[in-house]
C-alpha cells in the first residue's frame, strides 16, 4: 500500500489523538456495521448473529491498523491482506463486488464522521484534518482495491476448478465409468444429469467454436488423441442439432441415457472410420452393423460367395451385382433390369446362372447370408 503509507508519513497523529481514537474504535465499528446493514440490503442477514460479530471484530481490526498506519507505527499490507481474502470470502458467498464496494462507501463515509469527531476535539489542528481525510479515503481505496482483485482471483480459481471438473465428467463418460462413479463426478462439476447425451465427434480446433452455439450444459474435451474434439449434448432436438452442425465437419452419434455416453461415442467413432462423409450415425446403420465386425463380415462373405470365386473375375462381379439388386429388389425382373441398366433378360439368364451355383437360392437361411455378404457392395 505505498498509495497510503505516503499519505500516511505525511500525517502523525499525536499520541493524545491516537488514544482518543482507539477509546471509541468499538463504537465506532458498531456504527459503521449498522450503516451497512440499513443501506446495503445484501448484507441485511449476513451481518447478524454469529457472522455480524465476526465482521464487527474485522472492521475493528481494519480500523485499528488504519489508526497505526496514521501515526506512523505501520505499514499497508496487513490490511490490504485481510481485505482480499475478504473479496474471496465474498465469492464463496455468493455475493457480486458491487455489495462489497457499496459497503465500503458507507463505511468509510461513517468511519470518517466518527474518526473526525474524535480528532477534532482531541486538538487535531485544522491544517492536518484535511490530511486526516485524505488519508482514511485512501486507505478505503486500498481496502476496495485488494478486495476486487480477491473477489477477481477466487472467480477465476473457481471458474478453473469448475472446468477441470467439467472436463473429468466428461473423460468419465466416455470411459464408460459406473453410474455410481457417474453421479458422483456430476455432484462434484455441479451438472444436473438430463435423459439422454449425444456423442459429437468434430476437429479439436472446430469444438468450442461449437460448443458455444449448443446448450450450455454441453461437455466438452477439445484433448483427445488424432486432434479430435467431442461435444456430449443433452437431450437434443437431433434435427436442429444437425443443422446447428451443417458448417462443422461432424458425425453425430445416436441419442443414449447419459450413463450410457460412451456407446454414443463409440458409434461415431466407428462411423468416422467407416467413412468422413458420414454426418448422422442414424442415416448410415446396416453399413455400421456390417462393418462392426470386419474379420466376420469378412468370414461371410467369403463362405457365403464361395461359388463365384470359381468364375472369372469380371463374371463374378457382375453375377453378384444382379445378386445384390435381385434380393434387394425380392426378386422383380423388371426393376432389377432398370437398377443394372440391362435387358430384363439378361436378368433371366445371369439368375439362371446364379441358381445353378446356389441350389437352395430359396432358403431363408441362404437369403440372409447372402443379403448380408452383399450388403455393402454397390451402395
Amino acid at each position: 500500500m505505498s498509495h497510503v503509507t505516503r499519505r500516511a508519513s505525511e500525517l502523525a497523529l499525536d499520541e493524545t489523538t491516537v488514544t482518543v481514537l482507539r477509546a471509541a474504535l468499538k463504537s465506532t465499528a458498531d456504527e459503521v456495521v449498522q450503516a451497512i446493514i440499513d443501506e446495503v440490503p445484501s448484507y441485511a442477514n449476513a451481518l447478524s448473529g454469529h457472522m455480524g460479530a465476526t465482521i464487527r471484530r474485522a472492521v475493528r481490526t481494519a480500523l485499528g491498523h488504519y489508526l497505526d498506519l496514521a501515526s506512523g507505527n505501520a505499514t499497508g499490507g496487513d490490511g490490504g491482506d485481510a481485505a482480499y481474502e475478504l473479496g474471496r470470502g465474498e465469492v464463496r458467498d455468493g455475493r457480486s463486488m458491487d455489495a462489497l464496494l457499496s459497503a465500503y462507501r458507507v463505511g468509510a463515509r461513517v468511519a470518517w464522521r466518527c474518526l473526525a469527531a474524535g480528532a477534532v476535539p482531541a486538538g487535531l489542528p485544522a491544517a492536518e484534518v484535511a490530511k486526516f481525510a485524505e488519508l482514511t479515503f485512501a486507505y478505503i481505496d486500498e481496502l476496495s482495491a485488494a478486495s476486487a482483485a480477491g473477489h477477481a482471483d477466487e472467480l477465476a480459481a473457481r471458474g478453473r476448478a469448475h472446468e477441470r471438473h467439467l472436463e473429468h465428467l466428461a473423460r468419465d463418460l466416455l470411459a464408460g465409468a459406473s453410474p455410481d462413479v457417474l453421479l458422483a463426478s456430476a455432484q462434484r462439476a455441479g451438472w444436473q444429469p438430463p435423459v439422454s447425451l449425444t456423442a459429437v465427434l468434430l476437429p479439436a480446433a472446430q469444438a468450442r467454436p461449437a460448443y458455444r452455439v449448443l446448450d450450455p450444459s454441453t461437455l466438452v474435451l477439445d484433448d483427445l488423441p488424432d486432434a479430435t474434439g467431442v461435444l456430449l449434448v443433452p437431450d437434443a432436438d437431433r434435427s436442429h442439432l444437425l443443422r446447428q452442425l451443417t458448417d462443422r465437419t461432424a458425425v453425430a452419434g445416436p441419442a443414449r441415457p447419459w450413463t450410457r455416453a460412451t456407446a454414443s461415442y463409440a458409434r461415431a467413432i466407428r462411423a468416422r472410420l467407416l467413412s468422413f462423409d458420414i454426418r448422422d450415425t442414424e442415416d448410415h446403420l446396416p453399413e455400421l452393423v456390417l462393418s462392426a465386425d470386419a474379420d466376420a463380415f469378412a468370414d461371410l462373405r467369403a463362405r457365403a460367395l464361395a461359388p463365384l470365386r470359381t468364375l472369372p473375375d469380371a463374371t463374378a462381379r457382375r453375377l453378384e451385382e444382379t445378386l445384390r439388386e435381385w434380393l434387394l429388389h425380392q426378386g422383380r425382373r423388371d426393376e432389377v433390369a432398370a437398377a443394372l441398366f440391362v435387358h430384363p433378360q439378361t436378368v433371366r439368364y445371369r439368375m439362371s446362372q446364379l441358381r445353378e451355383l446356389f441350389p437352395d437360392l430359396a432358403s431363408p437361411q441362404r437369403v440372409l447370408e447372402l443379403t448380408l455378404a452383399v450388403g455393402l457392395r454397390g451402395g
